[in-house]
């Protein structure tokens, strides 16, 4: 079966301050998926208590609480939660932090369209074992 791409089965939390980047990943992520925005770290986590939210893309740097601090909370409310952080500092110790805390990937800003919906697809893929996401997502 394969799902059309008007269809939005699964719900995309999109957690960054910058709205401009915020507008480019919906652009990106909006035929495909139910999409809720937070502009900070508390808000999305305030989300994920509220709402059942199937992935969280986290921007790394954000007041507050960092996309990696939000992730940890996120995860003790949902431990199977796939979580993406997006960052312009990928170092190594992030991504041995970000690994510790569960992330499923950190991807680096600028962030390519075809890295993006390929992670994001095979985050869905490993956590719900949806074999149809490649489909709709054109991987």
């Amino acid at each position: 079966m394969v799902i059309a791409r008007s269809q939005a089965p699964y719900q995309l939390l999109i957690a960054d301050d910058d709205s401009g980047f915020r507008a480019v990943l919906k652009e990106v992520l909006a035929p495909y998926f139910r999409l809720f925005e937070a502009e900070s770290g508390e808000e999305a986590v305030e989300l994920v208590e509220r709402i059942s939210v199937d992935i969280v893309l986290l921007d790394m740097h954000m007041d507050i609480l960092t996309g990696l601090e939000a992730m940890r909370l996120m995860k003790q409310i949902n431990a199977m939660l796939p979580c993406i952080l997006i960052t312009a500092d990928a170092t190594d110790e992030l991504r041995q932090d970000a690994s510790e805390a569960k992330a499923y990937e950190v991807l680096s800003k600028p962030v390519k369209r075809q890295e993006l919906v390929a992670t994001v697809s095979h985050a869905l893929v490993d956590t719900y074992h949806d074999p149809d996401v490649t489909h709709w997502l054109g991987n």
